[in-house]
């Protein structure tokens, strides 16, 4: 089960941060994905000890803690995608997945006119989208 996902700047300023959990844990998340920028900082500038491919997007598993699981995910722009789950064995291929819809939805979130680039996502459609997107996670990864 998907717990928080965020969208942080190239400047590691957070522009979407959603935990689909109790109100109690948002501020543990919110800890976990500002940990977790520290990782893919040091993966992104040490390259030779993160993996063979440099062209990558997919980060991979940031870091597991005793709960949950952190997958990273780099656009092109420098903007971080974190999700959070509390699944121990989460496929990569469904995590690619979400990363590519998610990325999807931001692009789209982004190029909407209003949107002030730089600023925090309020948009509703992606909210929406987002959460679509973390429920059928879910599902899939359950059948």
């Amino acid at each position: 089960m998907i717990v928080c996902v965020a969208v942080v700047g190239h400047q590691n300023n957070p522009l979407y941060i959603q935990s689909f959990t109790d109100a109690d844990d948002a501020l543990k998340l919110h800890h976990i994905v500002h940990c977790s920028l520290d990782v893919v900082d040091e993966r992104v500038n040490n390259p030779k000890k993160s993996g063979p491919t440099l062209n990558e997007t997919f980060l991979g598993l940031l870091y597991p803690t005793e709960n949950y699981k952190v997958y990273g995910y780099l656009t092109n722009t420098k903007v971080k995608f974190i999700l959070v789950t509390t699944d121990l064995d989460v496929r990569d291929a469904d995590v690619r997945n979400f990363f590519r819809r998610f990325h999807a939805a931001y692009v789209d979130a982004v190029s909407n006119p209003f949107h002030v680039p730089g600023k925090k996502i309020t948009s509703r459609t992606f909210a929406d989208r987002v959460s679509t997107i973390v429920k059928s996670f879910g599902l899939s990864s359950a059948a």
